[in-house]
Protein backbone atom coordinates (compact mmCIF):
# COMPACT_ATOMS: atom_id res chain seq x y z
CA UNK A 1 0.00 0.00 0.00
CA UNK A 2 1.24 3.49 -0.82
CA UNK A 3 2.28 5.42 2.25
CA UNK A 4 1.83 9.15 2.80
CA UNK A 5 4.49 11.47 4.15
CA UNK A 6 3.29 11.50 7.75
CA UNK A 7 5.19 14.70 8.44
CA UNK A 8 2.42 16.59 6.62
CA UNK A 9 0.03 15.42 9.31
CA UNK A 10 2.04 17.37 11.90
CA UNK A 11 1.00 20.63 10.27
CA UNK A 12 -1.80 22.65 11.75
CA UNK A 13 -5.23 22.21 10.21
CA UNK A 14 -4.85 24.91 7.56
CA UNK A 15 -2.24 27.23 6.16
CA UNK A 16 -2.82 30.72 7.54
CA UNK A 17 -4.01 32.45 4.38
CA UNK A 18 -6.52 29.78 3.23
CA UNK A 19 -8.09 29.97 6.70
CA UNK A 20 -8.41 33.72 6.31
CA UNK A 21 -10.04 33.17 2.93
CA UNK A 22 -12.49 30.67 4.40
CA UNK A 23 -13.62 33.06 7.14
CA UNK A 24 -13.94 35.99 4.75
CA UNK A 25 -15.97 33.91 2.29
CA UNK A 26 -18.32 32.80 5.05
CA UNK A 27 -18.79 36.39 6.22
CA UNK A 28 -19.41 37.65 2.68
CA UNK A 29 -22.01 34.96 2.05
CA UNK A 30 -23.85 35.90 5.23
CA UNK A 31 -23.57 39.66 4.62
CA UNK A 32 -24.40 40.22 0.98
CA UNK A 33 -23.48 43.71 -0.17
CA UNK A 34 -20.85 44.33 2.51
CA UNK A 35 -17.88 46.18 1.05
CA UNK A 36 -14.92 44.23 2.39
CA UNK A 37 -11.52 45.92 2.29
CA UNK A 38 -8.64 43.47 2.28
CA UNK A 39 -5.46 44.52 4.04
CA UNK A 40 -4.46 40.96 4.87
CA UNK A 41 -2.52 38.91 2.34
CA UNK A 42 0.48 40.88 1.12
CA UNK A 43 -0.51 40.93 -2.55
CA UNK A 44 0.20 44.09 -4.51
CA UNK A 45 -2.62 46.00 -6.21
CA UNK A 46 -0.91 48.44 -8.60
CA UNK A 47 -0.48 47.28 -12.23
CA UNK A 48 2.81 46.43 -13.86
CA UNK A 49 4.64 49.60 -14.88
CA UNK A 50 4.83 50.59 -18.57
CA UNK A 51 8.55 49.82 -18.87
CA UNK A 52 7.92 46.22 -17.80
CA UNK A 53 4.84 45.77 -19.98
CA UNK A 54 6.61 47.14 -23.05
CA UNK A 55 9.59 44.84 -22.50
CA UNK A 56 7.39 41.77 -22.04
CA UNK A 57 5.31 42.65 -25.10
CA UNK A 58 8.45 43.02 -27.21
CA UNK A 59 9.76 39.70 -25.91
CA UNK A 60 6.51 37.92 -26.78
CA UNK A 61 6.67 39.37 -30.29
CA UNK A 62 10.29 38.21 -30.53
CA UNK A 63 9.25 34.69 -29.50
CA UNK A 64 6.82 34.69 -32.43
CA UNK A 65 9.60 34.90 -35.00
CA UNK A 66 11.89 32.24 -36.40
CA UNK A 67 14.98 34.14 -35.36
CA UNK A 68 13.76 35.19 -31.94
CA UNK A 69 12.05 32.03 -30.70
CA UNK A 70 13.53 30.42 -27.59
CA UNK A 71 12.77 27.04 -26.10
CA UNK A 72 14.20 25.87 -22.82
CA UNK A 73 16.31 28.59 -21.26
CA UNK A 74 19.09 28.19 -18.69
CA UNK A 75 17.69 26.98 -15.38
CA UNK A 76 19.85 29.54 -13.59
CA UNK A 77 18.46 32.46 -15.61
CA UNK A 78 19.53 34.46 -18.63
CA UNK A 79 22.82 36.35 -18.35
CA UNK A 80 21.19 39.63 -19.38
CA UNK A 81 19.10 39.63 -16.18
CA UNK A 82 21.77 38.16 -13.93
CA UNK A 83 24.27 40.84 -14.96
CA UNK A 84 21.76 43.60 -14.17
CA UNK A 85 21.16 42.06 -10.75
CA UNK A 86 24.89 41.96 -10.09
CA UNK A 87 25.38 45.57 -11.18
CA UNK A 88 22.40 47.31 -9.60
CA UNK A 89 21.62 45.25 -6.51
CA UNK A 90 25.16 44.43 -5.41
CA UNK A 91 28.05 46.19 -7.15
CA UNK A 92 26.31 49.53 -6.58
CA UNK A 93 26.51 48.79 -2.85
CA UNK A 94 30.14 47.66 -2.91
CA UNK A 95 29.38 43.92 -3.10
CA UNK A 96 30.87 41.71 -5.80
CA UNK A 97 28.70 38.74 -6.78
CA UNK A 98 29.77 36.31 -9.51
CA UNK A 99 27.45 35.43 -12.38
CA UNK A 100 27.22 31.77 -11.33
CA UNK A 101 26.19 32.78 -7.78
CA UNK A 102 22.81 34.19 -8.94
CA UNK A 103 19.86 31.86 -9.60
CA UNK A 104 16.73 33.33 -11.20
CA UNK A 105 13.52 31.62 -10.08
CA UNK A 106 9.74 31.94 -10.04
CA UNK A 107 9.52 33.31 -6.50
CA UNK A 108 11.33 33.76 -3.22
CA UNK A 109 8.53 31.83 -1.50
CA UNK A 110 9.51 28.80 -3.60
CA UNK A 111 13.22 29.28 -3.01
CA UNK A 112 12.98 29.90 0.73
CA UNK A 113 10.84 26.78 1.01
CA UNK A 114 12.93 24.60 -1.30
CA UNK A 115 16.35 25.58 0.02
CA UNK A 116 16.02 23.20 2.98
CA UNK A 117 16.16 20.25 0.56
CA UNK A 118 19.92 20.60 0.12
CA UNK A 119 20.58 20.30 3.89
CA UNK A 120 20.54 17.19 6.07
CA UNK A 121 17.60 16.38 8.30
CA UNK A 122 19.81 16.45 11.38
CA UNK A 123 20.43 20.20 11.12
CA UNK A 124 19.12 22.29 14.01
CA UNK A 125 16.90 25.04 12.61
CA UNK A 126 16.37 28.43 14.27
CA UNK A 127 13.46 30.70 13.33
CA UNK A 128 12.48 34.18 14.37
CA UNK A 129 9.08 34.12 16.03
CA UNK A 130 6.79 35.47 14.59
CA UNK A 131 7.88 34.69 11.05
CA UNK A 132 6.69 33.96 7.52
CA UNK A 133 5.01 30.52 7.85
CA UNK A 134 6.73 28.94 4.83
CA UNK A 135 10.07 28.67 6.64
CA UNK A 136 8.60 26.55 9.42
CA UNK A 137 6.09 24.52 7.46
CA UNK A 138 8.58 23.29 4.86
CA UNK A 139 10.91 22.05 7.59
CA UNK A 140 7.99 20.27 9.26
CA UNK A 141 7.11 18.66 5.92
CA UNK A 142 10.71 17.52 5.48
CA UNK A 143 10.77 15.79 8.86
CA UNK A 144 13.12 18.03 10.87
CA UNK A 145 10.65 18.50 13.71
CA UNK A 146 8.55 16.63 16.18
CA UNK A 147 4.89 17.36 16.75
CA UNK A 148 3.58 20.76 17.77
CA UNK A 149 3.11 21.21 21.50
CA UNK A 150 0.18 22.85 23.30
CA UNK A 151 1.90 26.24 22.90
CA UNK A 152 2.10 25.78 19.11
CA UNK A 153 5.85 25.27 19.07
CA UNK A 154 7.30 22.30 17.20
CA UNK A 155 9.79 20.06 18.95
CA UNK A 156 13.25 20.36 17.43
CA UNK A 157 12.90 23.96 16.25
CA UNK A 158 14.71 26.76 18.08
CA UNK A 159 12.30 29.68 18.36
CA UNK A 160 13.82 33.15 18.68
CA UNK A 161 11.13 35.54 19.97
CA UNK A 162 10.91 38.92 18.26
CA UNK A 163 9.02 41.14 20.66
CA UNK A 164 8.43 44.79 21.43
CA UNK A 165 11.02 44.46 24.19
CA UNK A 166 13.85 43.60 21.74
CA UNK A 167 12.59 45.85 18.96
CA UNK A 168 11.33 42.80 17.06
CA UNK A 169 14.94 41.83 16.26
CA UNK A 170 15.59 38.54 18.09
CA UNK A 171 18.53 37.83 20.35
CA UNK A 172 21.20 35.36 19.29
CA UNK A 173 20.42 31.73 20.18
CA UNK A 174 21.91 30.54 23.45
CA UNK A 175 22.73 27.15 21.91
CA UNK A 176 24.48 26.18 18.68
CA UNK A 177 22.16 26.07 15.67
CA UNK A 178 22.92 25.12 12.07
CA UNK A 179 20.38 26.91 9.86
CA UNK A 180 19.09 30.38 10.76
CA UNK A 181 16.13 31.99 8.97
CA UNK A 182 16.18 35.78 9.07
CA UNK A 183 13.88 38.21 7.26
CA UNK A 184 14.65 41.92 7.06
CA UNK A 185 12.66 44.05 6.58
CA UNK A 186 10.59 41.58 8.47
CA UNK A 187 7.35 39.97 7.47
CA UNK A 188 5.15 40.32 9.54
CA UNK A 189 6.49 42.83 12.09
CA UNK A 190 7.88 45.43 9.68
CA UNK A 191 11.11 45.67 11.70
CA UNK A 192 14.41 46.11 9.85
CA UNK A 193 17.74 44.98 11.28
CA UNK A 194 20.55 47.51 11.47
CA UNK A 195 24.15 46.99 10.47
CA UNK A 196 25.38 46.16 13.98
CA UNK A 197 22.56 43.67 14.50
CA UNK A 198 23.28 41.85 11.25
CA UNK A 199 27.00 41.88 12.02
CA UNK A 200 26.29 39.97 15.25
CA UNK A 201 24.43 37.30 13.28
CA UNK A 202 27.23 36.97 10.77
CA UNK A 203 29.77 36.69 13.58
CA UNK A 204 27.65 34.00 15.26
CA UNK A 205 27.34 32.01 12.01
CA UNK A 206 31.07 32.21 11.32
CA UNK A 207 31.88 31.06 14.87
CA UNK A 208 29.48 28.09 14.82
CA UNK A 209 29.63 26.97 11.19
CA UNK A 210 26.00 28.00 10.70
CA UNK A 211 24.29 29.20 7.52
CA UNK A 212 21.95 32.21 7.48
CA UNK A 213 18.98 32.01 5.11
CA UNK A 214 18.30 35.71 4.61
CA UNK A 215 15.00 36.81 3.09
CA UNK A 216 15.34 40.33 1.67
CA UNK A 217 12.12 40.33 -0.37
CA UNK A 218 11.16 43.76 0.99
CA UNK A 219 14.53 45.51 0.68
CA UNK A 220 13.14 48.06 -1.80
CA UNK A 221 11.05 49.53 1.02
CA UNK A 222 14.05 50.50 3.14
CA UNK A 223 14.40 54.28 3.31
CA UNK A 224 16.77 54.54 6.28
CA UNK A 225 20.36 54.69 4.94
CA UNK A 226 21.59 53.02 8.14
CA UNK A 227 19.65 49.83 7.26
CA UNK A 228 21.52 47.39 4.94
CA UNK A 229 19.62 46.38 1.83
CA UNK A 230 21.63 43.16 1.58
CA UNK A 231 23.27 40.99 4.21
CA UNK A 232 26.34 40.93 1.96
CA UNK A 233 27.02 44.53 2.98
CA UNK A 234 28.27 42.94 6.22
CA UNK A 235 31.91 41.73 5.99
CA UNK A 236 32.15 37.95 6.05
CA UNK A 237 28.51 37.36 5.11
CA UNK A 238 29.43 35.83 1.75
CA UNK A 239 30.92 32.90 3.69
CA UNK A 240 27.81 32.16 5.74
CA UNK A 241 24.66 33.56 4.09
CA UNK A 242 22.25 32.76 1.25
CA UNK A 243 20.03 35.68 0.19
CA UNK A 244 16.54 35.62 -1.33
CA UNK A 245 15.25 38.53 -3.44
CA UNK A 246 12.01 39.05 -5.33
CA UNK A 247 10.44 41.24 -7.99
CA UNK A 248 6.99 40.57 -6.50
CA UNK A 249 6.73 43.45 -4.04
CA UNK A 250 9.39 45.58 -5.72
CA UNK A 251 7.81 45.62 -9.18
CA UNK A 252 4.37 44.01 -8.87
CA UNK A 253 5.39 40.52 -10.07
CA UNK A 254 3.17 38.57 -7.65
CA UNK A 255 1.17 37.24 -10.59
CA UNK A 256 4.05 37.33 -13.08
CA UNK A 257 6.54 35.36 -10.93
CA UNK A 258 10.21 36.23 -10.96
CA UNK A 259 12.81 36.31 -8.21
CA UNK A 260 16.39 35.30 -7.58
CA UNK A 261 18.53 33.69 -4.92
CA UNK A 262 22.20 34.42 -4.34
CA UNK A 263 24.33 31.47 -3.21
CA UNK A 264 27.97 32.54 -2.83
CA UNK A 265 30.51 29.84 -3.58
CA UNK A 266 32.17 30.53 -0.23
CA UNK A 267 29.17 29.17 1.71
CA UNK A 268 29.88 25.57 2.69
CA UNK A 269 28.27 22.77 4.69
CA UNK A 270 29.65 19.53 6.13
CA UNK A 271 29.14 16.24 4.30
CA UNK A 272 31.01 13.04 5.13
CA UNK A 273 33.56 14.88 7.18
CA UNK A 274 34.35 17.37 4.41
CA UNK A 275 33.17 20.89 3.57
CA UNK A 276 31.17 21.14 0.34
CA UNK A 277 30.00 24.26 -1.47
CA UNK A 278 26.23 24.63 -1.24
CA UNK A 279 26.28 26.58 -4.52
CA UNK A 280 26.82 23.34 -6.42
CA UNK A 281 24.12 21.57 -4.43
CA UNK A 282 21.56 24.29 -5.17
CA UNK A 283 22.56 24.31 -8.84
CA UNK A 284 21.99 20.55 -9.00
CA UNK A 285 18.64 20.89 -7.24
CA UNK A 286 17.48 23.60 -9.65
CA UNK A 287 18.65 21.85 -12.81
CA UNK A 288 16.91 18.67 -11.67
CA UNK A 289 13.59 20.12 -10.46
CA UNK A 290 13.19 23.47 -12.22
CA UNK A 291 13.04 24.49 -15.88
CA UNK A 292 13.64 28.19 -15.44
CA UNK A 293 11.61 31.38 -15.72
CA UNK A 294 10.17 32.24 -19.13
CA UNK A 295 12.07 34.54 -21.47
CA UNK A 296 9.35 37.26 -21.64
CA UNK A 297 9.12 37.41 -17.85
CA UNK A 298 12.89 37.75 -17.48
CA UNK A 299 12.88 40.53 -20.08
CA UNK A 300 10.21 42.24 -18.00
CA UNK A 301 12.32 41.85 -14.87
CA UNK A 302 15.34 43.27 -16.70
CA UNK A 303 13.28 46.36 -17.59
CA UNK A 304 12.91 47.09 -13.87
CA UNK A 305 16.59 48.14 -13.93
CA UNK A 306 16.20 50.56 -16.83
CA UNK A 307 16.04 54.28 -15.95
CA UNK A 308 12.31 54.32 -16.71
CA UNK A 309 11.71 51.08 -14.85
CA UNK A 310 13.56 52.26 -11.75
CA UNK A 311 11.64 55.53 -11.71
CA UNK A 312 8.26 53.88 -12.31
CA UNK A 313 8.69 51.09 -9.75
CA UNK A 314 10.14 53.58 -7.28
CA UNK A 315 6.96 55.64 -7.60
CA UNK A 316 4.88 52.58 -6.73
CA UNK A 317 7.02 51.70 -3.70
CA UNK A 318 6.59 55.28 -2.47
CA UNK A 319 2.84 55.02 -3.03
CA UNK A 320 2.59 51.92 -0.86
CA UNK A 321 4.76 53.49 1.84
CA UNK A 322 2.47 56.53 1.87
CA UNK A 323 -0.37 54.08 2.46
CA UNK A 324 1.63 52.56 5.32
CA UNK A 325 2.10 56.01 6.88
CA UNK A 326 -1.65 56.66 6.65
CA UNK A 327 -2.45 53.36 8.36
CA UNK A 328 0.18 53.81 11.04
CA UNK A 329 -0.88 57.37 11.84
CA UNK A 330 -4.61 56.57 11.75
CA UNK A 331 -4.30 53.58 14.07
CA UNK A 332 -2.14 55.53 16.52
CA UNK A 333 -4.74 58.31 16.56
CA UNK A 334 -7.40 55.68 17.28
CA UNK A 335 -5.43 54.53 20.35
CA UNK A 336 -3.69 51.45 18.98
CA UNK A 337 -0.08 50.58 19.77
CA UNK A 338 1.58 50.25 16.36
CA UNK A 339 4.95 49.15 15.00
CA UNK A 340 6.49 48.85 11.53
CA UNK A 341 5.31 50.80 8.50
CA UNK A 342 8.49 52.86 8.11
CA UNK A 343 10.96 50.55 6.29
CA UNK A 344 8.39 47.92 5.31
CA UNK A 345 4.85 47.89 3.88
CA UNK A 346 3.45 46.15 6.96
CA UNK A 347 2.00 47.60 10.13
CA UNK A 348 2.16 45.40 13.22
CA UNK A 349 -0.32 46.37 15.94
CA UNK A 350 -1.09 45.15 19.40
CA UNK A 351 -4.65 43.85 19.71
CA UNK A 352 -6.76 45.93 22.11
CA UNK A 353 -8.18 44.88 25.47
CA UNK A 354 -6.40 41.52 25.54
CA UNK A 355 -8.21 40.13 22.51
CA UNK A 356 -6.60 37.13 20.86
CA UNK A 357 -5.35 37.61 17.32
CA UNK A 358 -8.21 35.60 15.79
CA UNK A 359 -10.85 37.26 17.99
CA UNK A 360 -9.63 40.63 16.77
CA UNK A 361 -9.70 39.33 13.18
CA UNK A 362 -13.37 38.37 13.56
CA UNK A 363 -14.30 41.68 15.22
CA UNK A 364 -12.45 43.72 12.64
CA UNK A 365 -14.23 41.84 9.87
CA UNK A 366 -17.69 42.10 11.45
CA UNK A 367 -17.49 45.69 12.73
CA UNK A 368 -15.34 47.38 10.07
CA UNK A 369 -15.53 44.91 7.17
CA UNK A 370 -11.73 45.04 7.04
CA UNK A 371 -9.50 41.99 6.63
CA UNK A 372 -6.08 41.72 8.24
CA UNK A 373 -3.81 38.88 9.33
CA UNK A 374 -3.81 37.41 12.86
CA UNK A 375 -0.37 37.59 14.41
CA UNK A 376 -0.66 34.12 15.93
CA UNK A 377 -0.63 32.69 12.41
CA UNK A 378 3.02 33.73 12.18
CA UNK A 379 4.09 31.95 15.36
CA UNK A 380 3.38 31.75 19.09
CA UNK A 381 5.04 35.12 19.81
CA UNK A 382 2.61 36.72 17.36
CA UNK A 383 -0.33 36.09 19.65
CA UNK A 384 -1.88 39.36 20.72
CA UNK A 385 -0.69 41.12 17.57
CA UNK A 386 -2.15 41.75 14.12
CA UNK A 387 -0.72 42.61 10.68
CA UNK A 388 -2.14 45.10 8.22
CA UNK A 389 -0.76 45.53 4.70
CA UNK A 390 -0.26 48.78 2.79
CA UNK A 391 -0.97 47.05 -0.53
CA UNK A 392 -4.23 48.63 -1.66
CA UNK A 393 -5.68 51.74 -3.25
CA UNK A 394 -5.46 55.07 -1.45
CA UNK A 395 -9.24 55.25 -1.29
CA UNK A 396 -9.53 51.83 0.34
CA UNK A 397 -6.73 52.52 2.82
CA UNK A 398 -8.29 55.79 3.96
CA UNK A 399 -11.72 54.19 4.21
CA UNK A 400 -10.37 51.21 6.16
CA UNK A 401 -8.60 53.48 8.66
CA UNK A 402 -11.78 55.54 9.11
CA UNK A 403 -13.84 52.40 9.72
CA UNK A 404 -11.37 51.04 12.26
CA UNK A 405 -11.45 54.37 14.06
CA UNK A 406 -15.24 54.25 14.30
CA UNK A 407 -15.40 50.65 15.53
CA UNK A 408 -15.74 49.73 19.19
CA UNK A 409 -13.49 47.13 20.77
Amino acid sequence: MAKANANYLKLKAGYLFPEIGRRVAAFAAANEGAKIIRLGIGDVTRPLVPAVVDAMRAAVDEMGTDGGFRGYGPEQGYDFLIDLVREHDYASRGVEIARDEVFVSDGSKCDSGNIQEIFGLDNVVALTDPVYPVYLDTNVMAGRTGAAGPDGRYAGIVYMPATAENGFVPDLPKQKVDLIYLCSPNNPTGAAAGRDELARWVEYARAHGSIILFDAAYEAYVSDPAIPRSIYEIPGAKEVAIEFRSFSKTAGFTGTRCAFTVVPKGVTAEAGGERVAVNGLWNRRQTTKFNGVSYPVQRGAAAVYSPEGRRQTGDIVRFYMENAAIIRRGLADAGFTVFGGTNAPYIWLRTPKGLTSWDFFDRLLSQANVVGTPGSGFGPSGEGYFRLSAFNSRENVEEAVARIGRATW
